[in-house]
């Protein structure tokens, strides 16, 4: 998507033609899709190392992490396929503009003049699958990390253990926060201007801070931002 937007920047052309928008909406839902479930899966890692640090080796072994990244991927590959179906039920794509700078599904789901009923039945219920249920399981998963993490005693013991979740919790909500306020506002609202700038935030600047952010937890990386926020001040 950047590197296509980068390009229409630079043509001063917004034209993308109908099989090249709808691989382009493949590849981005399963990859979203994939992303958020991976997500999920790190949130259960952090509570198998916070909550039963003896067993983590055991539990989370090699064969259980091959399994998960599987299940991420197949169950993001059937809701790319079901955003599919829904797209090829409009039959009219010719001339037509969204309000955004990639081919976002919500936006396509738009253009249908007919049966927007049961499009938004089966966009709440893709949405409460995929959305709440993975939600459901990270908020879990840290109410048991935050409820382990508060029953240590030492405020040294505390802090070592919450830095092993500040990553992943960062990347969570700044991911989740803007996906969110995209996905339920196109079922809701018609407005473009706040989707848009959300829709860069989770797909633009959130993978770009991603590798920053989970460098953090590097020592050298701790190190040097230390050093240049004594050199400012």
């Amino acid at each position: 998507m950047v590197p296509k937007m980068l390009m229409n920047i630079q043509t001063q052309s917004s034209i993308i033609s109908y099989v090249s928008c709808l691989t382009q909406m493949s590849l981005f839902t399963i990859f979203g899709c994939m992303d958020y479930m991976i997500l999920t899966a790190m949130a259960y890692d952090r509570f198998v190392a916070i909550c039963h640090p003896l067993h983590y080796l055991v539990i989370m072994n090699p064969h259980l992490c091959g399994y998960l990244i599987l299940v991420s991927f197949l169950f993001s590959l059937l809701e790319s396929q079901l955003h599919i179906l829904m797209i090829l039920q409009i039959t009219d794509f010719k001339n037509v503009e969204i309000s955004s700078f990639f081919c976002d599904p919500s936006q396509l789901l738009n253009l249908s003049c007919t049966d927007i009923l049961s499009n938004n039945i089966v966009h709440y219920i893709l949405g409460a699958f995929y959305g709440l249920f993975p939600f459901s399981g990270i908020i879990f998963s840290y109410y048991k990390v935050v409820s382990s993490i508060l029953r240590i005693p030492s405020t040294g013991g505390k802090y070592k253990a919450f830095s092993t979740c500040g990553s992943h919790l960062a990347v969570v909500c700044l991911l989740l926060g803007t996906g969110f306020g995209v996905y339920l506002r196109s079922t809701v609202s018609h407005s473009s201007g706040k989707g848009a700038v959300a829709s860069v935030m989770y797909t633009v600047v959130t993978p770009m801070l991603n590798p920053f952010i989970y460098s953090l937890r590097n020592r050298d990386i701790k190190g040097a931002l230390r050093r240049l926020h004594s050199r400012n001040a």
